[in-house]
């Protein structure tokens, strides 16, 4: 009976996912309001107060579990773990992990990321919460590799992957898998923009 209810429970809190994105798409996110959100996904507003507090609470749904996948990677690391190995491996498992609400080459993923870039709301709740990221990543990547970087590269290399992912997503071509652009977009990062020399 317990797997049967939180069976529901998730079907129940995907079908709010999905319906405000949805909406959010196609009348905006200020015309969309939690009673519409609520009778797209076949619910009550009550029930929607029972998974999320507001409608940006929707929009950042699964922000938890970067914190879940960066301590995932990290815990499995090997103690000579090297630096660009882990980064790359980070964003691989943040970029494939099966919990997100949606894939990364999912439509309505598509419409998270315009959503962050154009609602200055969101925009900020977003800022800041990828400074949350960015400061805990950073860390256990500077506890995982020291002496191979101090806390100031971990910052900065874990700010300029999470800066140039952003931005990357934000011009993903027409067509394109999200996916392959993000894994492209951290080894060009971690390795550079010039071509590497091979032998």
């Amino acid at each position: 009976m317990t797997g049967l209810r939180e069976e529901k429970k998730r079907r129940t809190r995907q079908a709010l996912i999905e319906a405000a994105l949805t909406l959010f798409d196609e009348q905006g996110y200020d015309g969309t309001t939690v009673a519409e959100i609520s009778a797209r996904a076949k619910v009550s507003p009550a029930t929607f107060f029972n998974y999320f507090a507001t409608k940006e609470d929707v929009v950042f749904a699964d922000q938890h579990l970067y914190d879940e996948v960066v301590d995932g990677v990290f815990a499995a690391a090997k103690p000579d773990a090297q630096v660009a190995e882990l980064v790359t491996r980070t964003v691989h498992a943040l970029a494939t992990a099966e919990a997100w609400s949606f894939p990364l080459d999912h439509p309505l993923t598509e419409v998270r990321t315009r959503l962050l870039a154009a609602v200055p709301a969101l925009r900020a709740g977003y800022l800041l919460r990828n400074a949350v990221v960015g400061d805990r990543w950073a860390e256990k990547l500077y506890e995982t590799c020291k002496p191979q970087l101090d806390r100031v590269e971990a910052a900065a290399l874990t700010g300029a992957v999470l800066g140039a992912l952003e931005a990357a997503l934000r011009q993903l071509p027409d067509g394109s898998s999200a996916t392959e652009v993000v894994l492209a977009t951290v080894d060009r990062v971690v390795y550079g923009f010039l071509p590497r020399k091979k032998g």
